[in-house]
């Protein structure tokens, strides 16, 4: 990342070592706006047993609610200490907006690599919605670069069980970049369903949707081109009073006139004479 938590907390106020505190672990509280919504249990169950044997190495950040704490950020260092049977955790307490909570949690969480592609999407819409954020704003807050949080954003355009599948590692962000270049979320949900089943990497994904796009195109062409050829037998038979059949492939083909007598053949041939 291009930014830390420096980036948002000024040296020698809450970086100083001076003002780190010991918090009752009751009296913290998660914060709902954080951006991770999920924690692996096995990764958790390990980091409170380094906790048990050498305690919160890094404090957590939190801001004073009332009575109580809301984290900024370490909802994960703070869970692991509540598990591992901590009765205090040490923190640095800061004083910041919503906004300011909202980036604080975001950075640290993207600096650690800790949330799936839609926890991140996420994060970035509640940016913009919710704070009136534009992407230029976020790529400076955080370090990435535009066009990458807009990638990011443009995952939330895939329907929710393909979202479910990203968020639980089933299907990587190349993947799911890919599968948004294919119309209708069927054929959507149908090649990521696909890609599980068949273990298909980013590449052969790209080509199925290029293949589909270019059989899409073909049959759009092929069936404007049936359009135009029923056309021009409705006027045919229009002038030849009877039905009138054209057989066209590439540069060549026929033209089938039919008759039902002697009579009527006389009258078609003697209409195409003039």
């Amino acid at each position: 990342m291009g930014k830390g938590l420096g980036a948002l907390i000024p040296e020698g106020e809450e970086s100083d070592r001076n003002s780190i505190v010991e918090i009752k672990i009751t009296d913290i509280e998660a914060n709902d706006k954080q951006p991770r919504k999920a924690f692996n249990d096995a990764t958790l169950a390990d980091l409170s047993e380094s906790i048990k044997e050498h305690g919160v190495v890094q404090p957590i950040i939190v801001r004073k609610l009332g009575s109580s704490y809301q984290i900024v950020a370490g909802e994960r260092r703070w869970r692991a200490a509540r598990l591992a049977g901590k009765k205090t955790i040490p923190a640095i307490i800061k004083e910041c907006s919503n906004l300011e909570v909202m980036e604080l949690a975001l950075i640290e969480n993207l600096q650690r690599e800790d949330l799936n592609s839609i926890e991140e999407a996420m994060a970035y819409k509640s940016l913009i919605e919710e704070y009136n954020m534009t992407q230029e704003e976020i790529s400076k807050k955080i370090g990435k670069s535009r066009p990458a949080i807009a990638n990011s954003l443009r995952l939330l355009q895939l329907p929710q069980e393909i979202k479910n599948m990203i968020a639980e590692g089933k299907i990587s962000q190349g993947h799911a970049r890919a599968l948004l270049s294919i119309s209708g979320e069927k054929k959507q949900l149908d090649m990521a369903e696909k890609i599980i089943a068949q273990q298909l990497n980013v590449r052969q994904i790209e080509k199925l949707a290029k293949d589909t796009k270019q059989k899409k195109k073909k049959e759009v062409l092929t069936d404007a081109y049936q359009i135009e050829i029923n056309q021009l037998e409705e006027r045919l038979r229009a002038v030849l009073g009877t039905k009138v059949t054209i057989h066209h492939r590439k540069n060549r083909g026929s033209i089938e006139i039919e008759y039902y007598s002697d009579e009527e053949f006389d009258r078609i041939f003697e209409l195409l004479e003039k």
